[in-house]
């Protein structure tokens, strides 16, 4: 991880770094040997050309760049936490309601090749 993507992290509002930190945790627990970059200006999952960006914002996370169908089913299970084709906002409140698993495997179709 290079010293922007820690700057980045470092600035992470208290009340939304324990969200960052579980969903780090379970990228890098799928994919250990996944490049952690920034992109766009926010931290970005990197596994051979597959990517996954996680930006930090006011209402908490969204996780963007899957291609279309590569979600393991997550937008289908959680419609209301979807904004539109390839976002998932993801608050505090509604991350609290949604199992480990279910974010493993939105993380496993995302970048798996």
């Amino acid at each position: 991880m290079d010293d922007a993507v820690r700057d980045y992290i470092d600035a992470i509002a208290p009340e939304h770094r324990p969200l960052f930190d579980r969903l780090h945790r379970l990228v890098l627990e799928a994919h250990p040997d996944a490049a952690v970059v920034l992109s766009y200006q926010m931290p970005t999952y990197k596994v051979g050309r597959r990517r996954l960006f996680v930006g930090v914002w006011k209402h908490g996370l969204s996780i963007y760049g899957w291609a279309q169908g590569r979600d393991g089913g997550f937008t289908a299970r959680h419609p209301e936490l979807t904004t539109g084709k390839g976002t998932i906002h993801l608050r505090p409140d509604d991350a609290a309601g949604v199992p480990d698993d279910e974010l493993r495997d939105l993380v496993r179709a995302a970048l798996d090749g």
